[in-house]
């Protein structure tokens, strides 16, 4: 992994780093609390040999000194030295307990014993030091004292031991310091670990490590896509709008010379925002003033024309089975140059449908007769239905999921289409969160209104939430739901033609209760 690789790492795992962090101070500082207060007492001796002035025996001594402090700092914690300082100084403990809270120290070259003794009070650790000082000169002189002469070795206490009221241990900076780097240090490992182990496609990046087919395009993640699928045409100028005009001019430029016409539009797993995408391509591309026509191959599930808000009860089994005539259910959406066809009723062999030679020649047709034909078509690993239509059309394109297909799958799934020899155009990355890479640059936002507009609408202060009012003569020719082609709407329900959100000719004019429209024409929600 290169350093870009960490950073991103942190950046998309940073709620992992700092809940692990502050986990690990919380225990950090719940440990410095409970832990009981420590405090020390000092104090020193120095070591020293008596003997002839001369100075030969100056340098004798002071070798012989040096070579003993050692074996003294040793004596210090020995029963010999300790069992008197605790009957001394009235301890309920034994000798290796008292051991424990003792330590010595020789400063490098000198002949000095620096001694420290900790307990649970000031006190306490000043009286057994004290005991100490006044035990162990005469323990080393003892030990030292040969029959008949005094010992020549001296231990003289250079400095008492002084009670110290700030606890040694714990250390409330020290250990929240290491908390803090500790818990940094965790986190970023576990976040590296969930990193690793995660093999869902999030970026570009992770679809380069399972393939090196051409991304023709990423789109932003929207929690409102569900509601609004068709940001094409609800907000144009959005992001994501324009990241499907994107699509759209990549899409015209994968093959100059010869231009794909009839596209498979599927994915590897449901729930990647297939529909969705194939519905905004076909609006982006209409948009340029191109015939298209989408095709809801999705004889098991069909979802599309539910998104675009049309019926699509009589559709394509109903002209693969030679029922119905393409131009008789083909219904147009607006004033465009798009298309639908819908799905029809679900048949009980859509594999056998779809790769029937009736589809072949029925997109045959089709292409003659638009600039691009488009087919809404089920996942790749549940159903064959999407690898089936890739040998009659020109080319697929695989929709992945960002945090939806894990990298198997997506390998799986174009392991099928080339297992049929399906032309692959190319990848969309769908649902792209920013934190995983983005789906663009941002939005560069601009205002197309008159002069004369904008300075009406700065005159009547902060404008409201509006959205443009549809066109009267902009009407779906909606089927109803159950009719036939020729047959006349059930009652209650519109006419063929009609759609019911828009006046017919003649048509009373609007209820109160509507909503109002300003003199821009735009509908103005209070």
């Amino acid at each position: 992994m290169e350093l870009q690789d960490y950073l991103n790492v942190i950046r998309k795992r940073w709620m992992i780093i700092a809940a692990v962090t502050l986990v690990t101070l919380g225990l950090s500082a719940a440990y410095t609390a409970l832990s009981p207060r420590t405090y020390a007492a000092t104090t020193q001796f120095f070591v020293s040999t008596s003997g002839d002035d001369t100075t030969s025996a100056l340098a004798q001594g002071n070798t012989f000194t040096q070579a003993r402090v050692k074996t003294y700092a040793q004596l210090l914690e020995t029963p010999k030295v300790l069992d008197p300082v605790i009957k001394k100084v009235g301890l309920d403990s034994t000798s290796d307990v008292l051991a424990g809270q003792i330590t010595s120290a020789i400063p490098l070259d000198t002949v000095l014993i620096d001694v420290t003794v900790t307990a649970s009070s000031p006190g306490a650790a000043q009286a057994i030091a004290n005991g100490i000082a006044d035990v162990f000169p005469q323990t080393v002189a003892e030990i030292e004292r040969k029959p008949g002469q005094d010992s020549p070795v001296k231990v003289t206490l250079t400095t008492p031991a002084q009670a110290d009221l700030t606890p040694v241990s714990p250390k409330p900076t020290r250990n929240l310091a290491l908390g803090l780097v500790m818990g940094l240090l965790l986190g970023f490992g576990l976040a590296l670990l969930r990193d690793v182990l995660d093999k869902s496609v999030k970026s570009q990046r992770d679809l380069e490590t399972v393939t090196d087919r051409t991304l023709l395009g990423a789109i932003a993640f929207d929690t409102d896509a569900p509601d609004h699928p068709l940001i094409v045409q609800v907000d144009p100028r959005s992001q994501r709008a324009e990241a499907f005009r994107s699509l759209r001019t990549n899409l015209q430029f994968i093959d100059v010379a010869d231009p794909p016409k009839s596209i498979v539009v599927t994915s590897s797993l449901p729930g990647e925002g297939k529909s969705t995408t194939t519905a905004n391509l076909a609006l982006s591309l209409a948009e340029t003033g191109m015939s298209v026509v989408v095709i809801e191959g999705d004889l098991r599930r069909p979802r599309l024309l539910d998104y675009l808000g049309f019926e699509g009860s009589v559709g394509l089994t109903d002209v693969l089975v030679g029922r119905v005539e393409v131009d008789d259910v083909l219904q147009p959406f607006g004033r465009t140059g798009l298309r639908l066809l819908g799905a029809g009723p679900i048949p009980p062999n859509p594999s056998e449908l779809l790769g029937s030679a009736n589809m072949e020649r029925l997109v045959e047709d089709l292409c003659a007769r638009f600039d691009y034909v488009l087919i809404d078509a089920p996942p790749l690993l549940p159903v064959t239905d999407a690898a089936v239509l890739s040998t009659i059309v020109d080319g697929a394109i695989v929709v992945v999921g960002a945090g939806v297909a894990q990298r198997e799958h997506v390998r799986r799934a174009l392991e099928s289409l080339e297992a049929v020899n399906g032309s692959i155009l190319g990848l969309i990355l769908n649902r792209v969160r920013a934190k995983d890479g983005g789906a663009g640059y941002g939005t560069y936002a601009y205002d197309y209104r008159p002069e004369s507009e904008r300075q009406r609408a700065k005159d009547r202060g902060p404008r409201r939430f509006r959205r443009p009012v549809a066109d009267p003569d902009d009407r779906h020719e909606v089927m109803p739901r159950g009719a036939r082609p020729g047959e006349a709407p059930a009652h209650g329900e519109p006419a063929h033609g009609a759609h019911p959100h828009v006046p017919a000719p003649g048509a009373p004019p609007r209820a109160p209760h509507e909503p109002a429209t300003d003199d821009a024409g735009e509908r103005i929600f209070r």
